[in-house]
Order: C-alpha cells, then sequence, then structure tokens
C-alpha cells in the first residue's frame, strides 16, 4: 500500500467539495443543537458539571491546579470552564452547554469528512446524522451534561482524520488533546497508530516518530506549566484504589451490561446492518471500536458517560457497512435511529432531578446560614452544592470520595481514611484548622463514608458543632454558639 493512498478509500463524490459542506454542515448544526436541547433545561446535570464549575471559581480565584484544586482528571475541561467562566461569569452552565454542541458538531463534521473520503457524499452525511442522532443514546445525566467525555470527542475524532491523511504530527497531537482531557482518551493512539503502520515500509519509522512527537510535547508542555509530579499523580499514577473494584465487583458489572444494553438499542438501527455486513472495510475503525471498549473497562467503573467514547467509531461501522447493502437500507436504518433518538430527547425533557432539587435545597439552607465569605465543608459526593449555594469550599477535596475511595460504583467495601488519596487526610486536617467552616453538611444520607465511620470528622463534628437542621436526611452542623 502506498504512503499516500488512505486505508480503505473509494472516493466517490457526486458534487463539488463547497456544495456538499454548504448543505450537510448547516444541517449538522441544526441537528446537534436539537439534540442537545434537553440539557438547557437544569442548570446541570450531574456531579462532574458541578465539581468543574466549583474548580474554575477556585482557578479564578487564584487556586492551583493539582495543590489547592485537585481532581483526578487532565486538566483541559477546567480550564475551557475557567475560560468561560471569565468571559461570561460563573453564575450559569449555560455558555458551556452552548460550547457542547459546537464540540458534537464538530465530531460529527469530522466523522462526515471521513466517511466522505472514503466512501462518498452520501457515507459522509450518513456517517454525521448517524453520529448526531445515537449521541443521546444514554441515561440523559451521562448524554446532557458538559462534561470530560463529551469534550474528548472532536480530539478522538481529529486524530483519526488527520492520520487519514498522513498528518502524523497533528494526529499525535489531536490524541494528546483527548488524553489531556480524558485519560481515556489515549485509546485512539491505536487506530492512529495502525493507519501508520499501514503506510509503505519505509515511511512507518517517520510516521510512528511524527506521532509520538505531536502527543509528547502538548503533554510535556501542560505536565511542566501544572507541576510534573502533581500532573503524573493526579492524571495517571493517583488513581489506583479507584480503580479497585473489591467487593463491588458485580455491582459494576451490572452497571456495565445496563449500560452496554441501554447504548445498543439506542444504535441498533446500524448494529442491525453492520451484523448484516461484519466484514465491512476499515481494520482502523474496528481497532478504534476495541480500543474504546477497553477505555470504557478501565477502572471497572462502567458509569455511563463512559460510553460516550463508542459513539464516533460505532458511526462509522454502520456507516461502512450501510454504504455495502442495498440502497434501501440506509433511509430505514436513519429512520430507526431517528426515532431512538426521539425516545431518548423526550427522556431527557421528563427525566426527574431529585438529586438536583435536593442540592438546591442544601444550597439554599447554606446560604441562610452563611455569609457570602464563610467557607463550609459538603460532606458527600455532589460539589455542585457548592456552586449553587455561591460559598468557598473549606477543603480542596470537593467529595467525601476523593477521602474515602467512595464513589456511585462502589459499595461499603474498601471506604474509610485508609483508602483515601494517599496523603489526602494529612492536608485535610491542616485545611480545617486554618479555616473552619462556618457550616458542615452532612450529605451521606446512610452511604458508607457517613461520619460516624470516620474518626477525624467523627472528632470535629463533636469538638466544634451542633445540629442546626435535617433535610431530606441530610443534616446541617453549624459552629458552636462558644466556639469563636
Amino acid at each position: 500500500m502506498s504512503a499516500e493512498q488512505p486505508v480503505s478509500v473509494r472516493p466517490v463524490s457526486s458534487s463539488g467539495p463547497g456544495a456538499h459542506w454548504g448543505r450537510l454542515l448547516p444541517g449538522l448544526l441544526l441537528l446537534a443543537a436539537a439534540t442537545r436541547l434537553p440539557s438547557f433545561v437544569h442548570p446541570l446535570w450531574n456531579p462532574d458539571e458541578g465539581f468543574l464549575a466549583v474548580q474554575a471559581r477556585q482557578l479564578a480565584a487564584g487556586g492551583v491546579l493539582y495543590d489547592t484544586v485537585v481532581d483526578r482528571k487532565p486538566p483541559l475541561v477546567p480550564w475551557l470552564y475557567e475560560g468561560v467562566f471569565a468571559v461570561f461569569g460563573d453564575d450559569s452552565l449555560v455558555p458551556v452547554k452552548i460550547l457542547a454542541i459546537l464540540a458534537l458538531f464538530a465530531t460529527a463534521a469530522l466523522l462526515a469528512s471521513l466517511a466522505r473520503r472514503r466512501w462518498g457524499d452520501r457515507s459522509g452525511a450518513v456517517a454525521g446524522v448517524a453520529f448526531l442522532l445515537i449521541s443521546v443514546g444514554l441515561h440523559p445525566e451521562d448524554t446532557q451534561a458538559a462534561g470530560f467525555g463529551l469534550f474528548m470527542l472532536p480530539f478522538t475524532a481529529l486524530a483519526v482524520w488527520c492520520a487519514d491523511r498522513r498528518a502524523w504530527t497533528w494526529a499525535g497531537a489531536a490524541v494528546a488533546g483527548a488524553f489531556l482531557t480524558k485519560q481515556t482518551g489515549g485509546a485512539v493512539l491505536v487506530p492512529v497508530v495502525w493507519l501508520a503502520w499501514a503506510t509503505a515500509a519505509g515511511a512507518r519509522g517517520r510516521a510512528l516518530l511524527r506521532i509520538g512527537a505531536g502527543f509528547a510535547v502538548p503533554v510535556a508542555a501542560v505536565a511542566l506549566l501544572t507541576g510534573p509530579s502533581g500532573f503524573l499523580f493526579w492524571v495517571v499514577t493517583g488513581s489506583g484504589s479507584y480503580a479497585d473494584l473489591t467487593g463491588s465487583g458485580l455491582h459494576a458489572l451490572g452497571r456495565g451490561l445496563g449500560n452496554a444494553l441501554i447504548l445498543a438499542g439506542a444504535c441498533l438501527g446500524l448494529l442491525i446492518p453492520l451484523g448484516r455486513r461484519l466484514r465491512v472495510p476499515g481494520a482502523d475503525l474496528w481497532l478504534w471500536l476495541a480500543a474504546s471498549a477497553v477505555a470504557v473497562m478501565t477502572g471497572f467503573h462502567f458509569f455511563g458517560h463512559y460510553y460516550l467514547q463508542l459513539m464516533p467509531p460505532l458511526a462509522l461501522l454502520g456507516t461502512a457497512a450501510l454504504q455495502a447493502l442495498p440502497r434501501r437500507w440506509t433511509p430505514a436504518a436513519i429512520a430507526v435511529t431517528a426515532c431512538t433518538c426521539a425516545a431518548f430527547l423526550t427522556w431527557g425533557f421528563v427525566a426527574p432531578r431529585g438529586e438536583l432539587a435536593h442540592a438546591q435545597r442544601i444550597a439554599e439552607a447554606i446560604r441562610t446560614r452563611t455569609a457570602p465569605t464563610d467557607r463550609v465543608l459538603i460532606w458527600g459526593m455532589h460539589p455542585e452544592t457548592y456552586w449553587l449555594a455561591d460559598r468557598t469550599p473549606a477543603s480542596r477535596y470537593l467529595t467525601a470520595g476523593l477521602l474515602t475511595n467512595f464513589s456511585g460504583g462502589r459499595t461499603g467495601s474498601q471506604v474509610g481514611e485508609e483508602y483515601g488519596v494517599e496523603g489526602s487526610w494529612p492536608l485535610f486536617r491542616a485545611e480545617l484548622a486554618q479555616h473552619r467552616p462556618a457550616v458542615i453538611v452532612d450529605d451521606s444520607r446512610g452511604k458508607p463514608y457517613a461520619p460516624d465511620r470516620m474518626p477525624t470528622l467523627r472528632t470535629v463534628l463533636a469538638a466544634d458543632y451542633v445540629r442546626a437542621a435535617t433535610i431530606d436526611g441530610t443534616v446541617i452542623y453549624v459552629r458552636s454558639p462558644d466556639k469563636p
């Protein structure tokens, strides 16, 4: 295979590129906006959005990423939120939601370009439309949130798009962008390397070197900018206990199977033709799907938003199958996918948001008991409450999960002070000693990280705080009257 000829290319164009994109791109943008309409119904959709909003406020106030502002995630999305807040203010996520529309649109356009290059105009349109239709195919909390998984998608599509055009350095840089958005985005390196390997033997070495350089330079730059040790710990090495699901395996596997079935239902219009034409051209697309599936399984938590990573290769593989089947299959497949999309959009509009309503009630209770300059501690898994209350966190650890190893994918096994992030409890004690919170909110509500199981927090509450109120099982503590 020559170095210039893309893999599995069958250029079939019935119109010039200007006319084709002039018709397709506005339609893709409108469809991307339509699929995101439910995201505007609520101020936020899941704790990740709340975490990012609080981080952005901390960074804007002088916080230091991976030091006084911490999370097990790369920095691009926190920086994105910080930049949006700097321009539009920090009391609404609407500007971020608009950027999420643009991220989906960019992903769809890149997939359409890939498919058009390989199979012609019609397939390009099918790939872009199909991706947007299946992009809502999970629980609304996972698809409508402007989180890490969504903003990773355009980088993954761009990486394969660049590799398909033998732009190896840019392909490596796009892989870096995916990794710096969410660690598992680095899985797209697999199809990129495969495409490099598929070039002429004499060009392979140069291609691989360029991919490596394109990846290494931006990652190294970000590591130097944020501090190499902090970046390495929080992004790469500091999540070992989080990935260990000892005692919680069946719980996580059940969730994984459930989310896989939901996504399969959303993709039914593509999976049926793909089942009829499993031997579709494009080994890189199968490798992309396989690498993404491994990425979904990494950590063994199987949260719904992890599955977003599967959608771009699924859209392309479904398109590849449809172009190999009789023409009548395509409108039928798109019609089925449009119907499932409509069902998921309806779900997004009507799905109850009990946790958001609860967080809003707790935020109001915090505001009535504190001054704007007071620090508060919310002992729970919903950092969005800090943002809703507009109060400064008393600790760099915005959830009890970082201190106890609890997550939504874990039962009571391996949860406690001894399982928290390495070195977290000494820092946490120092923070509480330096800035005693005006209010401590116990939002554990029967979970295994309750304060009575955490000696440090139990001691602090007993010494300095009294119970002020209980709201929906959440206990609010205020400083004792005799404590300065």
